[in-house]
């Protein structure tokens, strides 16, 4: 069989492109990454949380969302717990109360235990620890969206053997919520409780082997289907090709990098067009190495875009508007003052809903889908 050569998709239900997926939640992503406001945090988070309830399928990689808020929250936790225990760089005046501080030598200089904690640190590690909680939920929210084996497919030639170890890695979460969900209803209709340490170990033990199967039955599977397998191609086109990949994606990390922080932006878009740039012609270089065939290709077609748009347009505006309004998108924790919600950021952010309105419905379980 030709290998540029493709099928056509099968008529039926359909689930939306992983890729238009994954657009949408990195631009939610960065949009929570240019603010420490909490109300546009929160916003972004309702929205992401929103098209998830609206759209996510029955599949057991789609309920690893819950899994995602409670890292976050965790993370919320450690955060405000460090700032705490160990101090914060952030001065503050209104003392809420006072930790015994343990004398540390004369080399841990800038670093303390104990001591004051005032409300100004504690709200500078809120808006702090918010905004990574955010940035795992719209990750989360690509992970319970997008199908994993459906966005291998849709990788490129060139990075498609290391398509296969990070899509592997990325099920395994999922995959380990949906062992544990199922271990712990077993314990409850046996009788048993399904809380306390006694009971994680029983869970965690039968969780691991049956991950450890899951992998190298997969690991035998892909074998048998001959993943792996490369054409030969000229030593000159493959250093070509890891030239142009490796220059190309340093740049494009360089510039999202940028694109990231309030002061990069004048930079990171020259950088980042050379960077795609670069990387797209080492993808396509590379992808002569690759031998293989797809079967009922994912198309992309009205939806995707509009879906892909969405998240692009949130991004693109709320870059450019932090940088007109840099005290909306990062209000002082000194003095703590309430926090406002900024009119125009906002209506940005609900740009992300349209996904809930333009993605296909999930097919309902039983049918096929392509």
């Amino acid at each position: 069989m030709d290998r540029h050569r493709t099928a056509r998709p099968a008529a039926g239900p359909r689930q939306l492109h992983p890729g238009a997926w994954w657009l949408w939640a990195l631009g939610l992503a960065t949009a929570a990454s240019r603010t420490t406001n909490p109300l546009l945090l929160l916003l972004t988070a309702a929205v992401a949380g929103h098209v998830v309830a609206a759209r996510r399928s029955t599949s057991a990689w789609s309920r690893s969302y819950g899994a995602f808020l409670k890292l976050g929250l965790l993370v919320l936790g450690i955060r405000l717990v460090f700032a705490v225990l160990l101090g914060s760089p952030i001065p503050g005046t209104r003392v809420l109360f006072t930790l015994p501080e343990i004398p540390l030598p004369d080399w841990a200089q800038g670093v303390r235990l104990g001591g004051r904690v005032t409300a100004e640190a504690l709200v500078f590690a809120l808006y702090d620890g918010l905004k990574l909680a955010v940035l795992l939920g719209c990750v989360g929210a690509a992970n319970a969206l997008a199908s994993p084996a459906r966005l291998l497919r849709a990788l490129p030639g060139a990075l498609y053997e290391a398509g296969v170890a990070v899509v592997v890695a990325m099920t395994f979460a999922p995959h380990l919520v949906a062992d544990v969900r199922r271990l712990r209803s077993a314990r409850r209709l046996r009788g048993r409780t399904d809380r306390g340490v006694r009971a994680l170990l029983s869970v965690g033990i039968p969780v691991l082997e049956g991950a450890l199967e899951r992998s190298v039955g997969l690991a035998a599977a892909m074998d048998t289907r001959g993943f792996g397998r490369t054409a030969q191609v000229a030593p000159a086109v493959r250093r070509t090709t890891a030239v142009l990949t490796l220059a190309g994606l340093t740049g494009v990390c360089a510039a999202v990098y940028g694109l990231l922080t309030d002061t990069g932006t004048v930079w990171a878009l020259p950088l980042l067009a050379a960077g795609l740039a670069a990387a797209g012609g080492g993808l396509l270089l590379g992808g002569r190495r690759a031998l293989r065939t797809r079967y009922r290709p994912d198309p992309w077609a009205l939806r995707e875009w509009l879906v892909a748009a969405s998240g692009v347009a949130v991004a693109a505006l709320t870059v450019w508007l932090s940088t007109r309004d840099t005290t909306a998108f990062h209000p002082p924790a000194v003095p703590v003052t309430m926090p406002v919600l900024p009119l125009l950021p906002a209506a940005a952010v609900l740009l992300g809903l349209i996904p809930s309105v333009a993605a296909p419905l999930p097919p309902e379980p039983g049918k096929d889908i392509r």
